[in-house]
């Protein structure tokens, strides 16, 4: 897809200049330059943990830098809080959305600036104003909607409102695309070339290449907080970005060893079960994962995939069907019960199934271990055994910053949360390890990591069951793939020969030639 560039380069937006973030000893950001001119969509690319949060917080008003100046529209400001900010047309988009649920679309877009009739609330103007906005930018919103019935590509669109409501010129999006399938993608990268072909800037902080290359005019580069270069999109290719973001060169293949799969681990047949609604969601599905092979399980979300998993890990029971472990029956089990069968897995929200973020790292290391030696005898913990554990795991997986096993897990940027679930589940040594998005928000040297370790699990002889909704990876990894459609397996296809057109349009509900 060839991109049109709306950028006017003799207007210069957004100009930050030598921009320094201290965090007491801890410099975030060591002397950071960005130019950003009319209508251009500029990727700031960067490993997690580099730096690029901090440095949009400081732009939007969040954080106040240590030292260095900031140009809007050539003038020199001082932000004390994001409202300076967003009063002179900087707005950012969260990646962890900021709405109120039970709020209709309408309320959350004018929360805090509502237009007032006498004492009321005029909400009739507000809404036509929501309404002009989403026809203008090509972004359909239901403004009546309640946020909590809303899939999680309308919700980034009302957060785009929101900031659009408020007046922004220059939008920031954090990692806009992380929890998206790749139509809602596709659709945020219309909105985007929507907003700058209307004269808007967009900043893209992100870690994946494809979309830069797709999206934006000029990238700027940070590395372990500093400053490294800003490039032209057209003039670089997507390896010279990874290799400038991670400071080697990257290996974008996944190498494994063709082997002959063992005994069959997982066996599902047949399984139904309901949704929330009380709408099937699985209907009749039959999946087997044998040791020594990666299933990938390719689907659009909401077909049945996160109700499979759930039944799996004991999250949700099964209306029918069979699940069986290694020849045992596990269906309808509890969450312990089915672990102790020989079910690990690396959950899709991190946060919320992931990991317990008020306890430390060491802690959330050994959570499923509590009861057992080293970690403990006759109920009194073994503190040193657990730091020891930690620190090994830490250490091997590279979970930054070091040092980090008696702080909370919260405290940690979402790649390094997403390192400790992997050590800790992969050390488990399960028959089958279940992983749901595993690099979900993760920059190209952690993919990087988890996909060999993903591949080792595979090697030692284990099932690996992988759910993901990028199908890059699920190509590259899968020696089989099962296409999962409206909650049934569709197609099956051997994951060497695999073809990316056939795989979407199995996805979108095309049978495979028989």
């Amino acid at each position: 897809m060839g991109k049109t560039s709306h950028m006017d380069e003799s207007q210069v937006m957004v100009r930050m200049k030598d921009i320094v973030k201290k965090f007491g000893t801890f410099t975030a950001n060591d002397h950071i330059n960005l130019t950003v001119h009319k209508g251009e969509v500029h990727a700031i690319l960067g490993e997690n943990g580099a730096g690029k949060s901090t440095m949009m917080n400081v732009l939007c008003g969040l954080y106040k830098p240590t030292s260095g100046q900031i140009f809007i529209k050539e003038k020199e400001v001082h932000f004390s809080s994001p409202k300076d900010a967003i009063d002179i047309g900087i707005g950012m988009v969260h990646q962890h959305f900021m709405l109120i649920q039970p709020f209709t679309v309408t309320d959350n877009i004018i929360l805090g600036i509502e237009p007032v009739k006498g004492l009321a609330i005029d909400k009739t103007t507000a809404r036509k104003k929501v309404m002009e906005l989403s026809e203008r930018y090509g972004m359909k919103v239901d403004p009546d909607a309640r946020i909590e019935d809303i899939s999680v590509g309308m919700q980034q669109r009302v957060e785009i409102l929101k900031v659009l409501y408020r007046g922004a010129d220059t939008l920031i999006l954090d990692e806009p695309t992380a929890s998206l399938t790749p139509q809602e993608i596709e659709g945020l990268m219309e909105i985007i070339d929507n907003l700058t072909k209307d004269g808007k800037s967009v900043i893209l902080i992100t870690h994946k290449l494809k979309e830069i290359t797709a999206s934006s005019d000029y990238c700027t580069i940070i590395r372990q907080g500093k400053y490294i270069r800003t490039v032209k999109v057209d003039e670089v290719t997507e390896n010279d970005l990874a290799a400038m973001m991670v400071g080697r060169d990257v290996n974008f293949k996944v190498d494994k060893k063709d082997q002959e799969p063992g005994e069959v681990v997982l066996e599902v047949r047949d399984i139904h079960a309901r949704d929330y609604r009380d709408v099937e969601v699985l209907k009749g599905l039959d999946l087997t994962v044998r040791r020594g092979e990666i299933v990938g399980l390719a689907g659009v979300d909401g077909n049945g995939q996160t109700e499979l998993v759930e039944i799996l890990t004991g999250l949700k029971k099964a209306k029918s069907g069979s699940v069986k472990m290694l020849g045992k029956e596990v269906i309808n089990h509890t969450p312990k019960e089915t672990f102790e069968s020989g079910i690990s897995s690396i959950p899709a929200d991190r946060q919320k199934h992931g990991l317990i973020l008020d306890f430390s790292n060491e802690d959330n290391l050994i959570l499923q271990h509590f009861e057992e030696a080293p970690y403990s005898n006759k109920g009194i913990l073994n503190r040193r055994a657990i730091r020891a554990h930690a620190t090994e795991l830490i250490e091997a997986f590279d979970v930054r910053p070091r040092g980090c096993e008696a702080a909370p897990a919260g405290t940690l940027s979402g790649g390094n949360q997403q390192k400790v679930i992997i050590a800790r589940e992969v050390t488990n040594d399960k028959d089958l390890l279940i992983a749901v998005n595993p690099t979900r928000g993760l920059d190209v040297g952690a993919i990087e990591f988890v996909h060999k370790y993903l591949v080792e699990q595979r090697n030692k002889n284990r099932a690996v069951l992988l759910v993901s909704f990028e199908l890059d990876e699920i190509m590259s990894l899968s020696d089989r793939i099962e296409v999962i459609f409206d909650g049934q397996i569709t197609g099956s296809v051997p994951g060497k020969n695999a073809d990316e057109k056939e795989l979407g349009y199995m996805m979108a509900g095309g049978r495979k030639n028989e």
